[in-house]
């Protein structure tokens, strides 16, 4: 028999026995057939498979199930809905996926102070729906937003096609409560507008689950816009299109929403939604105006100059909510759309400077050919956070390694473009050995001394996000082997 199954066995066995007198026995899962559910996240070329799941219902047992696992020294993957896209919640095999599913409630809306505290397995979405009769709606609106939730949006710092001007996860909440790995309760940030002592709430948001786990969440509501209007404008060039984008916040315009598709990605979403894009376009942008009707059309007159001036061939404004919401549809379903050309697709996530946006789409282009996969393009052209979706079949091998090997050029070129190798997707495990690139090792360092802070023996969601000095050093010989990109911060390998 094999030592390594008998090891796990035991150790299974162990958990179990702890976990059994905490939860009710419909909430602790160890079966294999049981757990195959939570072997990944939206990153489904990688999958593990957890040694035990557990989905409490209360605070009470997320702290039992913390201190037990920390007295055991076994590790915790805290888990939402499992829409994440970099592995942030792929399952520890000796450890335990703490599913916080249940935790589904909103607990208050309240319209006088414009805030919503709910529970975080609360859906995105939900929180708008709840918010609504009130005339108030959460404005970070992440395109699986019908089904990620709150918990995971503070875990990743997620933003969305609105995040231009309205901003990111973390400059919509207040309040996050949660539990340490040692059980014990903790909050970050308050209700009001500020909190005693030091503000630690950016270091919460966007930990990616490696510093406490969230149970509840209090963010800030936005009055719902009199109008909203989107242009539709179609370009012949990537490039007049990408200048268009700088042009336009050169101009002084935040639009409230501002973001680009390329010709492939335009062709796959159409034949699936139907939106009415111009599939003779290389790239089309969608920009959006909201606010009162004076203002809108103000922006709306404004925004159609500055693309008329960048070379628009083509523009088109919504004429009510209805063909609003139409144009948006296509935006919202680019990555359901690529599944249907596609038997799967790994979709990147870099930020760069705004003024490379067409130096990035050539380069991409160059790499498409390079390692023979097709490569669609949707992204923020605001704040130029790319989402390059690589196709590729998970079933061959080859085409996988390959898939690895073009996002990892993505990422890298991003960093030499002035830009990073995140934006709103987090590292996970996607792109661990690409944060080698743009850290040193002091500062990769700090960020384990961070971690251990919170963390001291390293239980919740070990061996993501932060890479470590060996990874980095075998990475940067394959690196250099291999002849990817020449950057300086390799040579000391």
């Amino acid at each position: 028999m094999n030592p390594e199954a008998v090891t796990r066995g035991d150790r299974q066995r162990e958990v179990v026995a702890q976990l059994a007198p905490l939860l009710p026995a419909h909430a602790l899962l160890w079966q294999t057939e049981d757990t195959v559910p939570y072997e990944c996240d939206g990153l489904t070329a990688y999958r593990a498979q957890p040694l035990v799941v557990v989905l409490p219902e209360t605070e009470a047992q997320v702290a039992a199930v913390l201190k037990a696992c920390h007295a055991l020294r076994v590790p915790v993957v805290a888990r939402g809905a499992g829409t994440g896209l970099s592995g942030g919640a792929l399952p520890h095999t000796q450890g335990v996926t703490l599913s916080l599913a249940r935790f589904n409630k909103i607990l208050t809306v309240d319209a006088y102070s414009r805030t919503a505290t709910v529970q975080c397995g609360v859906r995105n979405l939900a929180i708008s729906e709840a918010a609504a009769p009130h005339g108030l709606y959460y404005a970070p609106d992440p395109s699986s937003q019908i089904a990620c939730t709150i918990g995971g949006n503070v875990a990743e710092n997620s933003g969305g096609v609105h995040c231009l001007k309205y901003g990111l996860t973390l400059h919509n909440v207040l309040r996050v409560r949660g539990f340490t790995v040692e059980g014990e309760a903790v909050e970050f940030g308050s209700a009001a507008l500020d909190c005693a002592g030091l503000d630690l709430m950016p270091l919460i948001v966007g930990s990616e689950g490696m510093l406490a786990v969230t149970t509840e969440v209090t963010v800030k509501l936005v009055p719902k816009p009199q109008l909203a209007r989107c242009i539709m404008a179609s370009f012949d060039d990537i490039r007049k299109a990408g200048d268009a984008v700088a042009d336009i916040i050169a101009a002084g315009i935040i639009p409230a929403g501002l973001e680009m598709m390329d010709k492939p990605m335009t062709a796959a979403v159409e034949d699936f939604v139907h939106a009415g894009y111009d599939l003779d376009a290389q790239a089309i942008l969608l920009c959006e105006s909201d606010g009162t009707p004076e203002e809108v059309a103000e922006e709306i007159g404004r925004m159609l100059d500055v693309l008329a001036g960048a070379g628009a061939t083509r523009m088109e404004v919504s004429k009510d909510e209805a063909q609003r919401l139409k144009f948006w549809s296509g935006r919202k379903n680019a990555f359901p759309a690529s599944g249907r050309i596609s038997p799967d697709y790994m979709c990147m996530d870099s930020t760069i400077p705004r003024k490379r946006l067409a130096d990035i789409l050539l380069a991409i282009g160059a790499m498409e050919q390079k390692y023979g996969l097709k490569c669609c393009n949707v992204f923020h052209a605001g704040d130029g956070n790319l989402h390059p979706l690589i196709l590729f079949d998970a079933n061959d091998p080859d085409q996988l390694h390959r898939c690895e090997q073009f996002g990892a050029d993505i990422l890298e070129t991003s960093v030499q473009f002035g830009g990073t190798v995140t934006g709103e997707h987090g590292v996970g495990i996607e792109k661990l050995s690409s944060m080698c690139v743009q850290f040193s090792p002091e500062e990769r360092e700090q960020m384990f001394a961070l971690k251990r802070a919170f963390d001291p023996e390293e239980l919740l969601n070990p061996g993501k996000v932060i890479p470590t000095l060996q990874r980095c050093a075998e990475y940067g010989k394959m690196h250099v082997r291999k002849g990817l990109l020449p950057f300086p911060e390799l040579e000391r390998f």
